[in-house]
């Protein structure tokens, strides 16, 4: 028996051994995508009958796993394993590491006013799942501060934003994103999450520190919980809101220190490409300043087999270059930013400028300097609209200087602004400071069509709302809403909700009205300048507003970033969503200088008092013999002086 196993030992090694020389030059002359396919392909027949022979002589053999791996440097190398199975039960599989991308743009378009509205767009993707793999290591792209806070808090969609100014949107349009005034804050957490408000508190203030802001002020007071408003704008279909979380800070002041940690989430920084551009001594010297922040799930393909994590960086300004001095009709990137692009950002797969031209056709109002061939035609906020574009990829760009300075010429300043279809305003009335009402004004401007819009308003708790007094009319009727949640506020824990859905006729202004009531805080609880009053935040209106042209639904063809934010369902409107402006409400405010009068009276009466009977029982009284009169003084003086004289003798005249 022995002798007849060492007969078929040297058949066996011989067999082995080119299985295994097989392997390896499989793996050698494969190209370095097409591991796992050339793997699996890789079974040669005499495997088959090493396996059955290994089977009936239990020899263990080793295992060879082909591994794919997109960055080497090296030819790949075979992982050995030890297992007792048989290779044809062995399943090979990869694991392909995190992909990310970066994209970069800059949308330019003159305003009818004559301002310059410039909006900044850059965006990261990351293929990875934060919730599959809570612990990533590896950061490429995707800045490691907000993956971590992605992966620890469990959050599916991050919104930020930080504005200073209001949007005009009646002298400017509609802008690609809209903004309120001040801080902004909405959050979709995980349905794994247990402490919904717990967890929304921490993240708040890691929030806080990360960009410098005052978002720890961020508690239950000034926080609410939308039934309707404020869908997730990625992919899943999270409909419970007990997940959603919203805030505003209409008092936040934006200034560098919240522009430096924004800019350094960049890939690049501001080393390269178009964030060379972002100096804070220009960016703040403007009419609007917006800056935001946006982390959403989106899909990789229209099948959406495959999910990625989108990172988006928004920054919005306005410049009002007459007033700064430098004309009105005309302007260039050197005139907006103080400075000019040189390249593109290395690490960036598109790098673009769009220059909108949609109203200079045949170029009557204006000339661009240097001229592009390269033109694109986009939907935007449902009006097809015509840029040229500048790629930053390309060298020919830059020209010889190797600078790009792009220049506005204008010809004629004719032109008329389209009017946006959906407008809203709000202001308080009413006098003295017990009672008051805020209206609510929203505009629809279609000629022929109405559309229903979500109406969300957030009240502060000292402001108490009789919400019997809630009245809406359009046209000098009474428009019942279709939809009406509201959430009373509770002193000092929770403020007013009031969310609707209201058709809008056409060609009509809608108001809504409602009475409050001012309450008397705590001296404890006022501002340090009480006088200059509270600050409410803005209503938001979001709606589906009819588009002028079909949209695509399609949103995973190549398309501009400033086009593709929100996502489209439909090829007859888009959705767009407005802020109101933040009011400013006095409030019943105690006279703060009568402490310092009592205090000086106090201290007036304690000094006057206690100092006289501290007098009294301390001071030490002695007898003193009277003196004499004041005549008797001087009638002993003379006669002094008189007894002198008689007793010198008389004198002697000449």
């Amino acid at each position: 028996m022995a002798a007849h196993r060492c007969g078929f030992l040297p058949p066996l090694f011989i067999l082995c051994a080119l299985s295994v020389l097989t392997v390896t030059w499989t793996q050698e002359t494969i190209p370095l995508g097409s591991h796992r396919a050339a793997a699996a392909d890789s079974k040669p027949t005499d495997t088959k009958s090493v396996a059955q022979t290994t089977e009936q002589l239990a020899v263990e053999q080793r295992q060879w796993e082909a591994t794919e791996v997109e960055e080497a440097t090296s030819a790949a190398a075979a992982v050995s394993k030890q297992d007792n199975s048989s290779p044809e039960d062995v399943v090979q599989t990869s694991t392909p590491k995190p992909k990310d991308e970066f994209q970069e743009e800059l949308v330019v378009r003159p305003l009818h006013s004559g301002d310059i509205y410039a909006s900044f767009q850059f965006r990261t993707l990351w293929q990875t799942d934060f919730t599959r793999e809570r612990k990533v290591s590896h950061y490429g792209l995707f800045p490691k501060s907000l993956g971590q806070v992605i992966s620890k808090f469990s959050v599916r969609e991050l919104h930020i934003s930080f504005t200073q100014g209001y949007w005009r949107t009646m002298q400017w349009g509609q802008p690609f994103l809209s903004s309120p005034p001040g801080a902004e804050l909405w959050v979709w957490f995980q349905d794994t999450v247990t402490d919904v408000d717990g967890t929304w508190k921490e993240l708040a203030n890691v929030l806080s520190g990360i960009f410098c802001a005052s978002l720890n002020f961020i508690d239950s007071t000034n926080t609410v919980q939308p039934t309707a408003s404020f869908k997730p704008l990625g992919i899943g279909n999270v409909t419970d809101h007990r997940f959603l979380r919203y805030a505003t800070l209409p008092r936040e002041i934006v200034c560098t220190e919240n522009l430096t940690p924004w800019k350094k989430l960049l890939p690049c920084g501001t080393k390269a490409g178009l964030a060379v551009l972002l100096k804070s001594e220009k960016l703040f010297h403007s009419s609007f300043y917006s800056q935001a922040v946006h982390i959403r799930p989106v899909c990789q393909d229209w099948q959406c087999k495959t999910a990625s994590w989108e990172l988006r960086q928004t920054l919005n300004v306005v410049f009002d270059l007459h007033n700064s001095g430098q004309g009105k009709r005309e302007w260039s990137l050197f005139k907006m930013f103080s400075r000019t692009l040189t390249e593109a950002c290395p690490l960036a797969s598109t790098s673009k400028i769009y220059i909108d031209v949609t109203d200079n056709p045949e170029g009557e109002q204006f000339e661009l300097s240097p001229a592009t061939a390269l033109l694109s035609q986009a939907v935007v906020l449902g009006d097809r609209r015509t840029f040229s574009v500048y790629d930053l990829t390309q060298q020919i760009t830059f020209g010889t200087v190797r600078s790009l300075n792009v220049l506005m010429r204008w010809k004629s300043s004719e032109g008329d602004m389209l009017r946006p279809l959906l407008h809203a305003e709000r202001y308080v009335a009413g006098y003295g400071l017990q009672t008051g009402e805020i209206h609510t004004l929203m505009y629809n401007n279609h000629p022929y069509r109405s559309f229903p819009v979500l109406l969300l308003d957030s009240v502060p708790w000292y402001l108490r709302m009789y919400i019997h007094t809630l009245t809406v009319t359009s046209k000098g009727k009474d428009n019942k809403p279709s939809y009406i949640h509201y959430q009373p506020s509770k002193d000092r824990v929770r403020p007013h909700l009031l969310e609707m859905l209201v058709q809008l006729p056409p060609n009509s202004v809608t108001e809504v009205t409602v009475e409050f009531e001012r309450a008397l805080l705590k001296w404890t609880e006022y501002t340090p300048d009480p006088n200059h009053g509270f600050y409410v935040g803005s209503s938001v209106i979001s709606s589906l507003v009819p588009s002028l042209v079909a949209l695509d639904t399609n949103s995973t063809w190549q398309r501009p970033l400033f086009s593709t934010f929100f996502p489209c369902k439909e090829e007859s409107s888009y959705f767009v969503r407005v802020y109101t402006e933040p009011l400013l409400v006095n409030l019943p405010t105690p006279d703060f200088s009568m402490p310092y009068n009592v205090i000086c009276l106090t201290c007036t009466v304690v000094a006057v008092g206690y100092g006289s009977l501290y007098n009294l029982l301390t001071r030490t009284f002695q007898i003193e013999e009277p003196s004499p009169g004041l005549a008797k003084r001087k009638t002993r003086r003379t006669k002094r002086a008189n007894f002198e004289r008689k007793r010198q003798g008389p004198t002697l005249q000449l």
